[in-house]
């Protein structure tokens, strides 16, 4: 396999150095299942050797840009922590590492992840400052500073922060998949989307193998509008991943944005049939993950079949971000065709979500919602001819989902809120307003082919 390259020492049994290094590599790269074996692999042919424990516990650590693991994760992950720390790490830098893990998992029943995610941060700030010769400790410390980051900061100073100390290590190793990864992530905003396209372009030719290293450049190529680069690297990312697996369905939400961005709705509607396919075949008991719910909410919302979003059916688990999408959806539908009633009911069950959310910690989720909750206020608003009030919402939403980044779980809003307050602005005859509101919407979302559309009609009529 062609992971990259990784330099991992450690006081293990050198016969079992090069799978240690092969499940970091695969660690950097989230291929988690593959990560795991490698890691099984060192501790069968070196049970005395702690840090394939701690291998072990990182895998169960999971994505750390997606929330924290699920309940199970969280105990397996402590207990091969506590597997670690029982052989008596015999090196002041391995200890550092079993230590930092420990921290993140120590407690998880009754201490909130980010309280132990910022602990394992520090922990690893400690690591890193003790041993400035292990660049590992670096790049996993970078890791954690851009995911604890918070994504309504608008200076972006954590991801920044975190950049400066991996550019320079991505020169002396270019072929580190950790660091190409990571640097991704750290300029996943507008803002910051162009500096990214090195590692972006980088990255699925140093880690061929890893599916989520093949899917990892489209998250820059969509923040730029390259849809073709994005297209194509979440074709190879699908095919490289295992058939039943849920990174197909990440792959394929971002291919579908991209085939809808050129045009492509058929091609959009084919993928999306493999992905309800796969959702059959994996027995997923009526609750669909997010990315599924946001390609069947896209399919409708951005060809304005307004009926057909109203009549999406909720498949998601109650009070979740899923859900909100289908919610957003069938309000938005519902308002644009006139069913009023049906669209007050969606804007109900879209605050029920954010209170939820918020109640749950998830405070970022929940101000999406809030964005969507008002949009669909916006245009009910409209309907009964309360043109200002109308205004003001679709502005307020606007307002929100500009001041919180988009989740990575996601290629994007399925409508952008600021779009929606234009199309408004154009239904009222405001098309200067509505112009501007465009303009304002393609600064985060560059190349996005409804806006553009809505832009060509807002100049037309202003003159």
């Amino acid at each position: 396999m062609t992971l990259g390259e990784v330099s991992f020492p450690t006081s293990c049994d050198a016969a079992v150095g090069e799978d240690f290094e092969r499940g970091v590599a695969l660690l950097h790269s989230f291929y988690f299942a593959a990560s795991r074996d490698a890691f099984e692999s060192v501790l069968d042919r070196d049970p005395e050797c702690a840090m394939g424990h701690w291998g072990l516990a990182m895998t169960h650590r999971g994505n750390p840009f997606a929330g924290g693991p699920a309940a199970q994760a969280e105990g397996s992950g402590l207990a091969a922590a506590e597997g670690a720390l029982a052989l008596e790490p015999p090196t002041d830098r391995e200890q550092g590492y079993v230590d930092a893990v420990l921290a993140l998992f120590r407690e998880h029943e009754s201490v909130d992840y980010r309280t132990r995610a910022l602990r394992y941060e520090e922990a690893m700030d400690r690591l890193r400052t003790a041993h400035p010769e292990d660049h590992e400790a670096t790049i996993f410390y970078a890791r954690e500073v851009t995911a604890n980051a918070s994504p309504a900061d608008p200076t972006f100073e954590r991801q920044l922060r975190a950049t400066e100390l991996m550019e320079p290590l991505f020169e002396r190793y270019p072929r580190h998949p950790g660091l190409a990864h990571y640097i991704i992530h750290a300029y996943d905003a507008p803002a910051l989307a162009e500096r990214g396209l090195d590692a972006a372009f980088a990255y699925a030719e140093i880690a061929p193998d890893a599916p989520h290293a093949l899917h990892m450049p489209s998250h820059i190529f969509t923040r730029m509008g390259y849809w073709a680069e994005s297209i194509e690297t979440n074709r190879r990312s699908a095919e490289a991943a295992a058939p039943e697996s849920g990174e197909r369905l990440h792959a394929w939400d971002y291919m579908v944005y991209g085939h809808i961005q050129q045009g492509e709705f058929e091609v959009a509607d084919s993928v999306l049939a493999d992905a309800e396919a796969l959702i059959a075949r994996a027995g997923i008991d009526g609750r669909i993950p997010y990315n599924a719910a946001a390609m069947e909410a896209r399919l409708s919302l951005e060809r304005d079949r307004w009926e057909d979003a109203a009549n999406l059916e909720v498949r998601s688990a109650p009070d979740s971000p899923p859900e909100a999408v289908t919610r957003f959806a069938r309000g938005l539908g519902a308002a644009r065709s006139g069913a009023l009633g049906p669209a007050q009911e969606e804007v109900v069950a879209l605050a029920r979500i954010r209170d939820a959310l918020r109640g749950a910690g998830e405070e970022d989720w929940a101000e999406r919602t809030e964005a969507q909750r008002l949009a669909v206020s916006a245009w009910i608003a409209l309907a009964r001819g309360e043109s200002e009030d109308a205004v003001r919402m679709a502005d307020q939403a606007g307002s929100i989902e500009e001041r919180v980044e988009k989740h990575p779980v996601t290629p994007g809003p399925l409508i952008p809120a600021r779009e929606l307050h234009a199309d408004l602005l154009m239904e009222l005859g405001r098309h200067e307003e509505a112009a501007a509101a465009y303009r304002r919407t393609l600064e985060r979302e560059p190349n996005r082919a409804r806006t553009e559309a809505g832009l060509t009609r807002a100049t037309q009529e202003e003159s």
